[in-house]
């Protein structure tokens, strides 16, 4: 018997033909569902992306308004209790003071006892305020100390160097201090350097300078018979203690305080002790 010929059904649709065979629903969206998809998960890692960079600059601060204090509302900010003598630390960061406005203080409030001034940066920077700053901070009967910014780019010798050249010590002044918290890329180099530096300053103010840090960078890096003979300066931000085993005098308690007479926030410190033992530390 003759095979027949197989036909195929057309339907014309909007003047054009069209095969009736038609491709299943599903088929022809998974396209458009994978693309929609694909663009939400975008969406949702650049949104989680933002929300991460903008945490400790943005985000954070705004939080810690709002956490309870555990000590005293004062300068603008939550400060520990059990401490009596408060000091400052300031650099070109924080413009233009008004030392005398400064002086006066805010009703309610503990008067700032003593100030650090930033000097020096690595081998070759000077704080462009600090002339001003340091002059200011003595006519207004502050008792003041000058630091430098220790540079993992640049000799101890050199750094030392700058320093001294730019740094004037008198009868009263607080002991030089050295801010260390650049985590070196050889530690032990890094350690040497620093020991230079230190003696340096040592030897020409005759003065065990104060080594500024934080407890991390410190148990790192310095925490050895080299540089624990030397008085501490830690750091530790909205806390009840500064958390750590060694004997500290100063503790930098929060970079959030507010004060009169000078327009960006400033770090605010406290003694560890009375003022006996500030004036004890005081170049006699």
């Amino acid at each position: 018997m003759a095979k027949a010929k197989k036909t195929s059904i057309t339907v014309k649709v909007g003047g054009r033909k069209k095969n009736s065979a038609r491709r299943p629903s599903s088929t022809r969206k998974r396209p458009r569902v994978m693309a929609t998809w694909k663009y939400v998960t975008i969406a949702i890692l650049t949104t989680a992306g933002v929300l991460a960079l903008a945490y400790y600059p943005l985000l954070r601060p705004a939080f810690h308004r709002f956490t309870t204090c555990n000590g005293h509302k004062i300068y603008g900010t939550c400060i520990p209790q059990g401490y009596s003598v408060y000091g400052i630390d300031v650099s070109h960061h924080q413009g233009d003071i008004n030392w005398e406005r400064l002086k006066k203080g805010r009703d309610g409030e503990p008067p700032i006892s003593f100030v650090y001034i930033k000097a020096t940066e690595g081998r070759d920077h000077r704080d462009r305020h600090f002339e001003k700053n340091w002059n200011a901070a003595k006519k207004n009967n502050f008792i003041r100390g000058a630091y430098h910014y220790f540079s993992t780019k640049s000799s101890g010798e050199e750094q030392a160097r700058l320093f001294i050249s730019k740094v004037r010590l008198e009868k009263g002044d607080l002991p030089p201090m050295v801010d260390v918290e650049e985590d070196p890329k050889n530690p032990d180099i890094y350690r040497k350097e620093l020991k230079i530096f230190i003696s340096a300053i040592e030897e020409h103010y005759k003065l065990k300078p104060i080594i500024y840090t934080y407890k991390k960078f410190h148990t790192r890096y310095i925490n050895n018979e080299d540089f624990n003979n030397h008085p501490l300066w830690i750091a530790r931000y909205n806390a009840t203690h500064p958390d750590i085993s060694n004997e500290w005098i100063i503790w930098q308690c929060t970079d959030k305080g507010r004060l009169p007479g000078i327009m960006e926030k400033v770090d605010i410190n406290v003694l560890n002790g009375s003022m006996e033992e500030l004036e004890k530390l005081r170049i006699k």
